[in-house]
């Protein structure tokens, strides 16, 4: 019980210590506070915007309106509101980047496990194929693979969980090869402890730091990938609103209405600068050289 005790005491002073230097990264905090921001708009959508009259529905009588105090970002070319879209689309496109890069973690983080820890024609095996995926673009192979498997949401996240898989595998790879032959690790393979045990309870509970931080990272390239197969057709199909597509359909009204693909636009980019701000901030504070 008491040693119960000290791991979850350890375990808190940790975080609170990964928080403390996370705060004083006011770049992270930035990113952090914008984040929370975009997801809190994203849960509240249906709160603040109603989705069928000013999401989907089409209002000829409003089309191509500029930004004002009735439609903060104007209209599209089809009278919809587009401060209401983008942040409906939030809705969409954060799940679906989180769902993608948690499948990407749990199989890539496995397969590096596996590959680090296992025999060296095993390691040999698995790297060999994940160097193949990393040899072709992540938005090359994302789009093959809808391509072939065709266009719907469940194979776009297919797709660009596949297409995250390697850099997962290739860090927790090194990891384990850092920390296998660990004194704890042995100690652990001495009293009878299975691999999969080993794997599961010692060596990926330590490969974390590096995880989390890529995960975050990769989120961003996530949401990225969403908007450019939405704007070439091959992702979420309109009208579903998709900041992708928003800024393929606006595209052509540049010239007399730039709004209609410049704020989707911004809310990509907004939304991946305040990931890879968090991203970074995660790195140093989760870096033990840089404890203070």
């Amino acid at each position: 019980m008491t040693g119960k005790v000290k791991n979850k005491n350890k375990k808190k002073s940790q975080a609170a210590a990964v928080w403390r230097r996370l705060k004083k990264n006011k770049m992270a905090v930035l990113g952090l506070i914008i984040l929370a921001v975009i997801i809190f708009f994203a849960v509240f959508a249906d709160v603040f915007f109603d989705y069928e009259t000013l999401v989907i529905q089409q209002n000829a009588s409003l089309k191509l309106q500029p930004p004002s105090v009735e439609h903060w970002l104007g209209t599209d070319e089809v009278g919809r509101d587009i401060l209401a879209r983008i942040v409906h689309d939030a809705r969409i496109s954060l799940p679906v980047a989180f769902a993608t890069i948690a499948i990407a973690t749990v199989v890539g983080g496995l397969l590096g496990a596996i590959a680090g820890y296992g025999s060296r024609r095993v390691d040999d095996v698995i790297m060999r194929v994940m160097d193949i995926f990393l040899a072709i673009p992540s938005i090359l192979l994302s789009i093959a693979l809808v391509s072939a498997m065709g266009t719907s949401v469940t194979n776009m996240m297919l797709a660009i969980s596949i297409s995250n898989i390697p850099p997962f595998a290739r860090i927790v790879r090194s990891a384990v090869l850092t920390i296998k032959n660990e004194e704890y690790i042995e100690a652990a393979r001495a009293i009878g402890a299975s691999d999969k045990r080993i794997i599961l309870k010692h060596i990926l509970p330590n490969c974390m730091a590096p995880i989390i931080v890529q995960a975050t990272l990769s989120i961003a390239g996530s949401i990225l990938a969403i908007a450019s197969l939405s704007f070439i057709g091959l992702g979420i199909s309109p009208p579903t609103p998709e900041w992708g597509s928003m800024v393929s359909t606006g595209r052509q009204y540049f010239r007399a209405a730039w709004w209609v693909c410049a704020f989707p636009g911004f809310a990509i980019m907004l939304t991946i600068l305040s990931l890879n701000l968090l991203g970074d901030g995660l790195r140093d504070a989760l870096d033990p050289k840089l404890k203070n």
